[in-house]
């Protein structure tokens, strides 16, 4: 039995095998002139979920924030650190790049 994973899930598009992962395909969230700098306060620090809840109504699009700054989040929660400056994608366009 395929597991399936929702539309919010950074795995949705990774193929599994019974109850296994295959090597994992991350999900693109393409750049866009609309997108806005953001420097993490001490309220979201090591809590992508709790921005992503705020500005997407969603705390599990979470991952968002990692695969829109690959070069300055490595690790999604422990490099959330007040004072790292990334850029966030708008809403609608996270909406259209996941078929939300």
């Amino acid at each position: 039995m395929a597991i399936e994973y929702a539309k919010t899930s950074p795995y949705y598009n990774t193929n599994t095998h019974g109850f296994f992962l295959d090597v994992t395909q991350f999900r693109k969230i393409p750049k866009d002139t609309s997108d806005v700098t953001f420097k993490i306060n001490q309220t979201y620090k090591h809590r992508p979920d709790l921005l992503a809840n705020d500005l997407y109504g969603d705390s599990r699009l979470w991952w968002v924030f990692a695969q829109r700054n690959p070069n300055t989040i490595k690790d999604p929660v422990f490099d959330f650190t007040p004072g790292t400056t990334i850029f966030i994608p708008k809403k609608d366009t996270v909406f259209a790049a996941l078929g939300l």
